[in-house]
C-alpha cells in the first residue's frame, strides 16, 4: 500500500477503478474525451456535367459527383449533422500547368458558389493543390522531370484567390512545395481575402495509403512519385519544422496527414503551437474499414467511432474523414438515446 501526493492511501482494494466504468452512465460522465458532429469534415470530390454520381470503387458510398449532385449530397450530410466539407476537383480537361485549378470558371469556382448559394452556413474549404489538374499528375510545375518549387507557388496563389472569390470559407494548400503558404497569403491579402483562412497541410506524409485518394481524384503521377515533396514517414522531427514554418508563412490551421499511423505526431503538433490542428482520415484508413466491415470482421460503427476518438484523444480540433456523414448520424443516434426519459404513469 502506498500514498499519493495528498497523503491519501493508494492501491488496491482501496482503489478500485472498475467504480467508475460500471454502467454506461457512469461511463459517459467521466469520459475525457468526446467527438461531436462539429468535429467532422467531409471530403467530396467534383466532376464535370450533370446528374453524375459515380461510386469510386475503393471508397464505397464515396461518389464523383457533378455540381448539382453534390449540393444534394453536401445538403445530406448538413442534415446529418456534417458542418464543413472541403472540395477537390476533377476537371474535364487536364495540361502541363493544371490551368483548370485556378480559372475563375473552373470545377472548384462553381462548386463553392453552388454549395454557397444553397447552404450559406455551410463550411466550405478548397483543396489547393495542381495534381487533379495536371496532365502528368503531380502537384507543381514540371520540367524535364523535375517537380519546379517556386514556379508553383503563383499559381498555387491563383487557386487559392479563384476559390475565395467564388466564396470559399477557407483554402488548405496539400502540395508541400516549400513557401507557398506565405504565397498563398499574401495573394489571398493581395487581392482583399485577408479574412479567408489558410489551413495549412503542413506534415503530409509520402503515404501508401492515399491509393483510393488516386482512383478518386484521377491523380495518379504518370511518372515517378511525389518522395521529393511529401514527406518521409520516418522524420518526426522534420514533421514539427514543416510546422512551424508554416505558422510563421501565415497558416491559421495546420493539419496532419494521414491519421491513423501519425497520432503520435498529432499529439506533438498539438502540444507545440496554439492554433486548430486538423488530422485527415485518408482513403485508404477509410477502405480498410470498409473492407474488414464488408467482410464482418469488424463492428463498422464502433471501430469508426473509436478511430475519430483516438483522434481527439492525441489532439485533434477536427477530423478531415471518409465517415462524416455515417458517423454524424451515429453521433446524434447515441445523443438521442441518452436523452430519452422513460415515461411512467403515476398513481393516485
Amino acid at each position: 500500500m502506498s500514498t499519493d501526493r495528498n497523503g491519501s492511501t493508494t492501491g488496491f482494494p482501496t482503489v478500485r477503478m472498475r467504480r467508475l466504468r460500471a454502467t454506461e452512465a457512469m461511463r459517459s460522465l467521466v469520459r475525457e474525451t468526446q467527438v461531436t458532429r462539429n468535429d467532422l469534415v467531409y471530403p467530396m470530390f467534383v466532376v464535370e456535367g450533370k446528374r453524375v454520381r459515380r461510386e469510386i470503387g475503393s471508397m464505397p458510398g464515396n461518389y464523383q459527383l457533378s455540381v448539382d449532385e453534390l449540393v444534394a449530397e453536401a445538403a445530406r450530410a448538413y442534415l446529418a449533422g456534417v458542418p464543413a466539407v472541403i472540395l477537390f476537383g476533377i476537371p474535364a480537361q487536364k495540361d502541363p500547368l493544371g490551368s483548370g485549378a485556378y480559372q475563375d470558371n473552373g470545377i472548384i469556382p462553381r462548386a463553392v458558389a453552388a454549395l454557397k448559394d444553397a447552404m450559406p452556413q455551410l463550411i466550405v474549404m478548397t483543396d489547393i493543390c495542381l495534381c487533379e489538374y495536371t496532365s502528368h499528375g503531380h502537384c507543381g510545375v514540371v520540367s524535364e522531370d523535375r517537380i519546379l518549387n517556386d514556379p508553383s507557388l503563383e499559381l498555387l496563389a491563383h487557386s487559392a484567390v479563384a476559390h475565395a472569390r467564388a466564396g470559399a470559407d477557407v483554402v488548405a494548400p496539400s502540395d508541400m512545395m516549400d513557401g507557398r503558404v506565405k504565397a498563398i497569403r499574401s495573394a489571398l491579402d493581395g487581392e482583399g481575402y485577408e479574412d479567408v483562412p489558410v489551413l495549412a497541410y503542413s506534415a503530409k506524409f509520402a503515404s501508401g495509403f492515399y491509393g483510393p485518394f488516386r482512383e478518386a481524384a484521377e491523380s495518379t503521377p504518370q511518372f515517378g512519385d511525389r518522395r521529393s515533396y511529401q514527406m518521409d514517414p520516418a522524420n518526426r522531427r522534420e514533421a514539427l519544422r514543416e510546422v512551424l514554418l508554416d505558422v510563421q508563412e501565415g497558416a491559421d490551421m495546420v493539419m496532419v496527414k494521414p491519421g491513423l499511423p501519425y497520432l503520435d505526431l498529432v499529439r506533438e503538433v498539438r502540444d507545440l503551437v496554439d492554433m486548430p490542428v486538423a488530422v485527415y482520415n485518408v482513403s485508404g484508413e477509410f477502405a480498410m474499414v470498409k473492407a474488414a466491415a464488408a467482410n464482418g470482421w469488424i463492428d463498422e460503427r464502433r471501430v469508426v467511432l473509436e478511430i475519430l476518438t483516438g483522434f481527439k484523444r492525441a489532439g485533434a480540433s477536427f477530423i478531415l474523414t471518409y465517415h462524416a456523414p455515417d458517423a454524424a448520424r451515429w453521433l446524434a443516434e447515441d445523443a438521442s438515446h441518452k436523452v430519452k426519459v422513460k415515461k411512467t404513469v403515476g398513481r393516485r
